[in-house]
């Protein structure tokens, strides 16, 4: 679906920000591309979908390469979630819509009502204007523009950015259930949580380059400590035990009354980032 190879960009002489990245996606594959900022995550997502011109290197996106191709039809099989919602703010959500909707063919679009609904919006402001939705809901009129034209490639740029819990939940859902029906996904984003449950793999950037690609349980497995944090109940005190992962096939060899929680000591995502990068995303 996506092919990248040795691509670099300049933003002038002196000012190289890629520097030779190579990766691929595979159909129907969530990858996730994550970054600080200054990293070279916005650029390198805006040469893949067309918005900035002038690299170096080859990129693919449905085996044609994207410096040569200009067709309207090529483009609308992308849809693009950027991180702040591009919508018009005096037009209701229905209405912004349906301006988004008429520049496409009408066997591409999905229903606006049933959209907007799978999304959880809250229909007593379907005919007001988004100057007065709250950001989750903006952000959810933006999802709604991106899934309207059913795209074979989706690039989402923090999709849960501005949601409470259950919007996330909600989001990481519509994303999944895209994927199954075989939507190819290029996440960009900061919230680690979305990296983990959602991506096949994931690609650290920093200063331009790949650090690190592989999937998320991969890079947590190959640097955990392979130790295990027990917490148990003996003689009415609560203890706490780490142990070797390996010494669980022999049982548990301390004395206790009840077992409360038994906890991986494996890193997590973000402390792989920070491995890997030496930076945190933000």
């Amino acid at each position: 679906m996506i092919e990248v190879k040795d691509l670099t960009f300049s933003y002038g002489k002196d000012k190289q920000i890629l520097h030779g990245l190579d990766f691929t996606v595979e159909d129907g594959e969530i990858f996730g591309f994550l970054g600080p900022n200054g990293s070279g995550k916005s650029t390198t997502q805006k040469i893949l979908t067309g918005i900035l011109k002038g690299h170096g290197g080859k990129v693919f996106l449905f085996g044609q390469d994207i410096s040569t191709v200009h067709t309207q039809e090529f483009f609308q099989k992308i849809g693009v979630l950027f991180e702040f919602p591009y919508l018009y703010a005096n037009l209701s959500a229905v209405d912004n819509l349906k301006y988004f909707s008429s520049f496409y063919p009408a066997v591409r679009l999905r229903d606006i009502g049933e959209l907007l609904d799978m999304l959880e919006f809250k229909r007593d402001f379907l005919k007001k204007p988004v100057s007065s939705y709250s950001k989750g809901m903006r952000q959810r009129v933006s999802m709604a523009r991106v899934l309207l034209t059913n795209p074979r490639l989706l690039f989402l740029d923090e999709p849960t950015s501005g949601l409470d819990p259950s919007g996330a939940v909600l989001f990481r859902r519509i994303i999944e259930e895209e994927r199954q029906k075989g939507t190819t996904v290029f996440l960009t984003t900061h919230n680690m949580l979305d990296a983990d449950l959602l991506c096949d793999r994931v690609a650290f950037i920093s200063n331009g380059s790949i650090m690190a690609l592989d999937t998320p349980q991969n890079l947590k497995e190959k640097n955990s400590s392979h130790r295990i944090r027990i917490t148990y109940l003996y003689q009415g005190k609560r203890e706490e035990m780490i142990i070797a992962a390996s010494q669980l096939e022999s049982g548990i060899s301390f004395p206790y009354d009840e077992i409360v929680s038994v906890h991986s000591q494996e890193p997590t995502l973000e402390d792989m980032f920070l491995q890997y990068t030496g930076r945190r995303l933000t």
